[in-house]
């Protein structure tokens, strides 16, 4: 099973171009299955039925796991065993017929305009750290892209002179504009700070930490979380949040569903449509807080 795993891994990696992200999420809840079977009942691939996967589920219901984390780890084995059958290991798939009670969807935490225009202001440019930290917030918010493609950002993917960056993830490029207060911030990183802060010439990346070397997510959780805290920002802003504020906001302000999808790199529109209901959650609670027969 473990040997096999592994095969799945690469084939994640090599075939499906997954991201990081994806290959390390299937691979948790593959490995927490197997270490599973290891203790209460040690099965072959091909032995592994239906009931097998369901006593599985049932396991993590009471061990307090919740219903989306049980979904996810449903979702990973069906994909898993999906391709134990296209490799010739399984028959049939254990997992096809197997369905999680779903969990209501939460709606993604927003930024203001004023919260977002205050966290940007929390990096002061009065050393290397805070001209960089300026230009990473503000790159985050002008394209709504994921903190893993923000570190994964080399030098060449940034066009100031036109004011646009080239963002590739899982295989594909998009291009996605900058505003002018993004291409300042960008521009006085790059051209000012960033040669002294790379510990190599030859470093490609944009964003660098204090050793010079690539930006890691750790890091730039690290960064955002204290900027939160300094501007005293009670809702808890993650990376994430700023990807999902960008797409609100440009859809408030008349943007189309299609250019947004485009610039998240949303790969199905129905991702895109939540913000559609963040927007329409919004005016409810403001016409429930000022009508005066609400």
């Amino acid at each position: 099973m473990t040997e096999f795993a592994q095969q799945f891994q690469n084939y994640l990696i090599h075939t499906k171009n997954a991201s990081a992200n994806t290959v390390a999420s299937y691979m948790r809840d593959i490995r927490q299955f197997i270490a599973y079977l290891a203790q209460e009942q040690p099965l072959t691939l091909p032995e592994i039925r239906r009931e097998h996967i369901c006593d599985y589920a049932a396991s993590m219901k009471m061990a307090g796991k919740s219903s989306a984390t049980i979904s996810r780890s449903v979702a990973s084995l069906k994909n898993f065993f999906a391709f134990a059958m296209m490799r010739g290991y399984c028959e049939e798939n254990p997992v096809r017929e197997i369905h999680v009670e779903k969990t209501e969807r939460k709606l993604p935490q927003i930024l203001t305009g004023k919260e977002v225009e205050l966290l940007l202001s929390q990096p002061q440019p009065t050393d290397m750290k805070g001209y960089r930290d300026k230009a990473m917030l503000e790159l985050l918010y002008a394209t709504g892209i994921r903190v893993s493609e923000l570190i994964g950002l080399d030098i060449d993917n940034v066009n100031l002179n036109v004011g646009f960056i080239n963002c590739t993830s899982k295989g594909k490029s998009r291009i996605i504009p900058l505003y002018p207060a993004a291409v300042k911030a960008l521009h006085n990183y790059i051209v000012d700070i960033r040669p002294q802060m790379i510990a190599s010439p030859l470093e490609s990346s944009l964003f660098v930490n204090v050793n010079g070397e690539r930006m890691t997510r750790q890091g730039f959780w690290k960064i955002i979380k204290f900027y939160q805290e300094k501007a005293q920002i009670t809702k808890d802003i993650t990376p994430h949040t700023l990807r999902h504020s960008f797409a609100a906001h440009l859809l408030e302000n008349g943007a189309d569903l299609r250019s947004i999808q485009e610039m998240l790199g949303h790969s199905d529109i129905s991702s895109t449509q939540v913000y559609a209901q963040i927007i329409q959650q919004n005016l409810k609670s403001v016409y429930n807080k000022y009508h005066p027969r609400a």
